[in-house]
């Protein structure tokens, strides 16, 4: 994995470019526990191990919003705007589940600068964040995230 690393004004030129992927990693339930305390969201396919074997995805599996918030770190692994001296999450325009991300899955993330138009004092990057599941016929998530930068 390598980062893409640009200045502001080079990133103007970017859309378009597809920026690679993170390494493989893997989901554990340690970490959907985590995600469900500080969300208290314990819905049972989440973090009931054995009751969650009974369900069509066989096993716990990721909260969507978890597989969501990948989307920060993901872009930060991939991309690296030197002259950036703040970043700020604006927001979401899609955002899409079509698979679960089970516990003990690899996943990785995948980046693609989509858009880049200026905002006052800065740029507004929309990227296309992929979360994939190694193996998996469809990836665990799809966003399309709005960054704001400033210089």
């Amino acid at each position: 994995m390598t980062t893409a690393t640009m200045d502001m004004a080079s990133l103007r030129e970017a859309a378009g470019a597809h920026l690679g992927y993170t390494d493989w990693q893997e989901m554990t339930q340690e970490r959907v526990n985590q995600f469900a305390d500080a969300t208290d969201d314990h819905q049972f396919i989440h973090v009931d191990v054995e009751r969650a074997k009974e369900t069509p995805f066989g096993g716990t599996i990721a909260h969507g919003y978890l597989t969501l918030s990948l989307a920060a770190p993901i872009m930060s692994e991939l991309m690296r705007v030197s002259d950036a001296k703040m970043a700020v999450n604006y927001g979401l325009d899609k955002v899409r589940f079509p698979a679960p991300l089970p516990v003990g899955a690899q996943f990785r993330g995948g980046g693609e600068i989509v858009e880049v138009t200026e905002v006052p004092g800065g740029l507004q990057v929309k990227s296309k964040v992929t979360v994939e599941v190694k193996d998996g016929a469809k990836p665990a998530c799809v966003a399309e995230t709005l960054v704001r930068l400033y210089g």
